[in-house]
């Protein structure tokens, strides 16, 4: 199979349940860059979110965060291309979702804004301790979000919303999907993710793509999450790890092993080298 960028999904699909690199994935990467094949971390978080066991490989070089919003040149510290939310229409969607029983952060040029009331007061909606460890070191504190918002007017990646009940997250989900001009998607059960319109990871490969004169044919994906469905359909190949939806699952070409079996690392040496891992 002649494949030129893989993107990556990171949590659920090249991390483990302790969002940790496994030694087989990393070996697979590194087969890869070996053999010419651009890895492309292509996740919901920042790029400073993206652990630097992954950033620090050796020819990883392009990354895609916030699930689109942001096409990066690591090894250049430079940004390729951007679909943000304004900052006018981000304090429109804060301003309505600080309606409801929710926890919301907004990414500005790559950090999450957090405030008092919802940084300390974590487990309250449902994060997990390593979903809480990933918060603390990727949240910048400030007084008041929507006061940061309001008084730097800079754009936004993506607004992240984090909910204490099911209930909640459907009855804001129906209200925020009636307005066309965002995305809204989801990474974990309890949470929901805006984004402005073409920033969603399967347009962002295409981009990128583009931009390295790559053919879409030769892009695989690999993902977990509702927020990998455009990525898993317009690659080339899309590939759902065994731990995604039913849903993600029919969509792929083929589903790998789970993120606790190195799934990722199969996928490739199966479809790509033509071997078992």
């Amino acid at each position: 199979m002649d494949i030129k960028l893989i993107a990556l999904d990171l949590d659920g699909t090249l991390l483990d349940s302790k969002k940790q690199l496994s030694e087989a994935n990393r070996k697979a990467l590194t087969e890869c860059i070996q053999n010419g094949i651009l890895i492309v971390p292509c996740t919901g978080r920042t790029a400073d979110g993206i652990p630097s066991e992954i950033k620090d490989i050796d020819g990883i070089r392009y990354a895609i965060a916030t699930n689109g919003a942001v096409i990066h040149d690591l090894k250049e510290k430079a940004v390729l291309d951007t679909r943000m939310l304004t900052w006018e229409k981000a304090m429109e969607l804060l301003e309505f979702v600080d309606n409801y029983p929710v926890m919301y952060d907004p990414y500005i040029e790559g950090r999450g804004i957090t405030e008092p009331k919802f940084f300390e007061n974590l487990s309250d909606y449902c994060l997990t301790d390593a979903l809480q460890d990933l918060v603390k070191k990727t949240r910048d504190l400030h007084p008041s979000i929507i006061d940061y918002v309001r008084n730097t007017r800079k754009p936004v990646e993506k607004i992240n919303l984090f909910f204490p009940d099911m209930e909640g997250r459907a009855r804001l989900r129906a209200e925020l999907n009636k307005q066309a001009d965002i995305l809204v998607t989801s990474s974990i059960s309890n949470n929901l993710e805006i984004n402005a319109l073409g920033a969603s990871k399967g347009e962002a490969i295409h981009r990128l793509a583009d931009l390295l004169g790559i053919d879409r044919a030769q892009t695989m994906a690999i993902g977990d999450g509702e927020n990998d469905f455009t990525m898993i359909r317009m690659a080339g190949v899309g590939v759902a790890m065994k731990n995604a939806s039913k849903e993600l699952q029919a969509e792929a070409n083929y589903v790998t092993e789970t993120n606790d079996d190195d799934g990722v690392a199969a996928a490739i040496y199966r479809l790509v080298f033509g071997k078992q891992l």
